[in-house]
């Protein structure tokens, strides 16, 4: 609490200047921090760096037993390289799956691979933490009445951040869930970042689809457009369901919505023991790794996505019991929830066989007295003189006063790396 000590001690100098003068001493590393961070800022000269098309977006992602199987049923992203697909491991088991290829006018008319078998064992290997990439830092660790929930999240040597996460809804089936991520009929009616959804391309032999979102950004910020191709695999009721950004000629790029190319979003889902301990399959656990460049620095994205996070994840949970009681009520299924129960069915050999692939080690898990920080990062000290900025142009009475007291309470005691406590 030393800062937020030396922040009252400031306070209590008689006179508004004299406390703005104390604020100012106090904060002189903020100050030059701020304006170098404006300066170079403004020469890098970004493409967005315009008015009505900044990069400030604030979103965070959407949402075994073993943490992935190896997370808890941990889970690992693989880093990736802008303009590239997802890094694929090289295939040593044919699958028993089914492969057919829909016909041009069903999907892929522009005769580019979609969702392929190493999309699936990319996603095999990130459930099992064998993908080869860095370690996992625990972000959170919170949960609700019928919800737990735990993230995790690293950063490769190249791409933007990853994220990955495991949910355990109670009281849920897989194959709700399932149909409920792929629904964006529905989604549109939960999820008030998304404005359009369609479906440009679907194949009715695998349940491979190409689809087209534009999401809403706060209104200092341009819009994203989404081209994203999905498929789902099968193994009992287990799915793996992969979704990811893919090339399209048949949108054109537009300067708004801002197309987002970089996108990967993929999930496992699969039933477990219920909190109860009562030894029933009633919960269903969804392993989500995500990452997507959306265009903005990335330590702002990732304050961003840690700030918001907990509150997305609540909001998923309330789309899906809205969706039971929507499905419970025997309303007819959308094409999209209709697609997503086409499914490839896969050879429990193949999947034994992807498991014990001993391609990489397993990746590690880093709690949070392993990340521990000795003070407060460069972006957090930003906000902190931002927010004082602010309140010294703004007012310089009460207000001020206050503003600064809460800053001070509220970033005096962060240590990076920390896991969000608890809650309910």
């Amino acid at each position: 609490m030393a800062v937020a000590e030396a922040f009252l001690e400031i306070l209590k100098k008689p006179g508004s200047w004299a406390m703005i003068i104390g604020v100012i001493q106090f904060l002189g590393p903020v100050w030059i921090g701020f304006l170098l961070g404006v300066m170079v800022g403004w020469a890098w000269k970004p493409r967005w760096a315009t008015l009505g098309n900044c990069k400030f977006d604030f979103s965070a992602p959407s949402s075994p037993s073993t943490l992935f199987k190896g997370f808890g049923s941990a889970q690992s992203l693989d880093s990736c390289k802008e303009g590239t697909a997802i890094s694929c491991l090289e295939q040593k088991v044919k699958p028993a799956i089914d492969n057919a290829i829909c016909s041009p006018s069903e999907l892929g008319k522009e005769d580019l691979p979609l969702i392929i078998n190493e999309d699936l064992e990319h996603l095999c290997h990130l459930v099992e933490r064998k993908d080869g990439g860095p370690p996992w830092k625990h972000m959170m660790d919170r949960s609700a009445q019928n919800m737990s929930y735990q993230a995790w999240q690293r950063d490769p040597q190249s791409g933007p951040p990853q994220y990955c996460s495991r949910t355990v809804y109670e009281n849920a089936t897989p194959e709700l869930l399932r149909d409920f991520f792929w629904d964006d009929d529905f989604r549109l009616k939960w999820d008030d970042m998304l404005t359009h959804a369609s479906i440009l391309e679907e194949c009715p032999t695998t349940g491979s689809m190409v689809v087209h979102w534009i999401r809403k950004f706060p209104f200092f910020c341009s819009d994203r457009e989404y081209i994203i191709g999905r498929r789902i695999w099968e193994s009992g009721r287990s799915y793996y369901c992969v979704t990811k950004g893919v090339p399209s000629l048949s949108i054109p790029r537009k300067d708004k919505p801002r197309r987002v190319d970089l996108f990967y979003s993929s999930w496992f889902i699969q039933a477990v023991e219920s909190r109860k301990g009562n030894g029933d399959l009633s919960a269903c656990e969804v392993i989500l790794f995500h990452y997507e460049d959306m265009g903005i620095p990335w330590e702002i994205a990732k304050f961003g996505v840690r700030q918001g996070m907990w509150g997305a994840v609540k909001n998923i949970e309330r789309g899906f019991r809205a969706y039971q009681k929507h499905r419970a009520s025997g309303a007819p299924l959308s094409r999209h929830a209709f697609m997503a129960q086409i499914n490839t069915k896969l050879d429990p050999d193949y999947l034994k066989t992807l498991e014990e692939d001993e391609v990489s080690p397993v990746t590690p898990l880093i709690t949070s007295d392993d990340e521990k920080a000795k003070g407060m990062k460069i972006p957090k000290l930003l906000i902190i003189g931002g927010a004082i900025v602010v309140a010294c142009t703004l007012d310089r009475g009460l207000l001020t006063k206050t503003l600064i007291f809460g800053v001070a309470r509220k970033f005096g005691n962060i240590k990076g790396g920390g896991p969000y406590p608890r809650s309910s």
